[in-house]
């Protein structure tokens, strides 16, 4: 009796639908708006066609299914080193700008460690590099202001491009776009890198392509959130997402070695190499990458039960799939830019986002540079020295990120987790620039929470909230939204990670101790943007 009634309501909301019988249970498949009728080994041949070859093969080989364990893991590492591989090209520039520039204030970061001083500022102090006096445009006296305009002409096209991935990304095959976003970083990495043994010196070779890889950058991140959330309940995400993103360090720190050994070289294997790194990386992405459960055909009842998703297995035995499958079988339609800009949260927290990444990024392009002309115990560290030690914030944003995620999973509180991070941001802050240079060990241990409790909202905020954003109750169910929602969120935070560099330049020429006054009204900006987003969701 009960099948029936589902029979009927169906047949009374859908006339033309075409039913199925199958076992004990009935179908009901819609393919692009086309009602037909389909068995399902017809179902399973279409799923294992669009599986990615690797776990076709993988599955060849074990001669049974991947479990949903399995997958997840896969998604996991293959996702966590697409992103490592981003951000080590992205950090390459701000190693090179050294060999470029020789009065560049750059460092590199190399082992074994070595604390060396100066007497005297940095600027005061020529380099001596394998390249002599640098590479002309940036070796004349606007040298500096020259890899300035680069870094703000990438961050620029990054933010802007953020926008459009997200809205392709969800209308396009995820592992695709992200495969050809990864080959096409790769490349004009590469091509930056080439202008070294092709003897280039304009400077708008160098714009154009820097401007390029931004565009093909911003595809990275919205498709990676989008694929993680696809695999992963709310009630996981933030933890799980929280250890994924240390990626995002562990990327920088990767990429600033790679540069910094192969600096010796010549300048353009510093580029060319990380940049067949992303490409060989995207490959892999093409060939192992599952971007939805649905895509490989996985049972998401397999997943634990944190999600309360109702599960017909645990209702009546001998039902092994969903009576009616319209959630894997039906054709979800792309969530519209502005439709994702109205979901309750977004707007708050992508402003949030902006004043966080403003505050990150203004201490990863200047946090070296600070460190080397602030005097230490009454001693000024070398360029290097102070390179090393700047990865210490990144350290500290890695537990940061953790913290942040799990804090935030206990209390099931996104918000509120994220805006008290950013409160204790401020004091520490102001002890940092107050009391960092008493001595060096003071110095680590407040640039260390200082990292911690300025990147763990930002992880936070780009992993965690953007899945549960994309995925809010408001859109019944539609998974079509993760990679726009990530990357109006993400894309309105790269905005504010292209000013706060940009503020910091002209800032700091006058006094640092506004450089960090600026640091605690952004940080106090977040806060309240967190406060809105928790009215305009009903919860914390």
């Amino acid at each position: 009796m009960e099948l029936q009634s589902h029979i009927g309501y169906w047949f009374h909301s859908c006339p033309d639908c075409c039913i199925w019988p199958v076992g004990e249970s009935w179908r009901l498949y819609l393919l692009e708006g086309i009602k037909y009728m389909a068995s399902p080994s017809e179902l399973a041949t279409e799923r294992s066609h669009s599986k990615p070859l690797g776990i076709r093969f993988w599955e060849y080989i074990k001669r049974a299914k991947l479990s949903y364990k399995t997958h997840q893991a896969v998604v996991l590492i293959v996702t966590f080193f697409a992103y490592t591989t981003y951000h080590a090209t992205r950090k390459t520039t701000s190693i090179v700008k050294s060999a470029l520039d020789p009065q560049s204030s750059a460092a590199g970061f190399k082992f074994p460690w070595r604390i060396t001083y100066l007497s005297s500022p940095a600027e005061t102090q020529r380099r001596s590099w394998v390249l002599g006096d640098g590479w002309a445009p940036f070796n004349g006296s606007d040298g500096t202001a020259l890899l300035g305009q680069l870094d703000v002409a990438f961050l620029a096209v990054y933010a802007i491009g953020m926008y459009f991935s997200g809205h392709l990304g969800d209308r396009m095959n995820l592992r695709i776009f992200l495969t050809v976003g990864m080959i096409g970083t790769g490349l004009f990495t590469s091509l930056f890198g080439v202008a070294y043994w092709a003897n280039i010196h304009s400077f708008y070779y160098f714009l154009i392509v820097q401007m390029i890889a931004g565009l093909f950058q911003s595809s990275g991140w919205p498709s990676v959130v989008a694929v993680v959330g696809n695999w992963f309940g709310k009630k996981k995400r933030g933890l799980i997402m929280g250890i994924w993103n240390a990626h995002t360090s562990i990327g920088n720190i990767t990429g600033s070695l790679i540069a910094s050994t192969l600096l010796s070289y010549g300048w353009g294997w510093s580029f060319v190499v990380p940049g067949l790194l992303i490409a060989f990386m995207g490959i892999l992405v093409c060939l192992l990458l599952p971007v939805s459960p649905e895509s490989v055909g996985a049972d998401r009842q397999q997943e634990e039960d944190d999600d309360a998703v109702d599960s017909p297995k645990k209702k009546r035995e001998g039902v092994t799939e969903p009576l009616l499958g319209l959630h894997t079988e039906m054709k979800e339609n792309a969530v519209g830019f502005i439709e994702a800009w109205r979901i309750p949260g977004v707007a708050p927290f992508a402003f949030c986002l902006f004043f966080a990444k403003l505050v990150a990024y203004t201490f990863l392009y200047w946090l070296p540079y600070y460190i080397s002309h602030t005097a230490i115990e009454g001693k000024y560290l070398s360029d290097e020295t102070a390179g090393n030690l700047s990865t210490f914030f990144d350290v500290g944003g890695v537990l940061g990120g953790i913290l942040a995620g799990h804090i935030s999973d206990r209390l099931d509180a996104r918000a509120i987790t994220a805006a008290t991070f950013m409160y204790c941001a401020i004091p520490a802050l102001y002890f940092y620039r107050s009391y960092g240079h008493i001595s060096l060990a003071m110095n680590i241990a407040l640039m260390f929470i200082c990292g911690m409790f300025v990147n763990g909202p930002y992880a936070l905020i780009t992993t965690a909230v953007s899945a549960d954003l994309g995925t809010h109750s408001s859109l019944n169910g539609n998974s079509k939204a993760l990679a726009t929602v990530t990357a109006i969120i993400d894309g309105t935070g790269s905005v504010g990670a292209a000013i706060g560099p940009l503020l910091t330049g002209y800032i700091s020429a006058s006094s640092w101790s506004a450089v960090f006054y600026d640091a605690h009204g952004s940080s106090s900006s977040c806060r309240a943007a967190t406060d809105k987003a928790c009215s305009s969701r009903g919860s914390c």
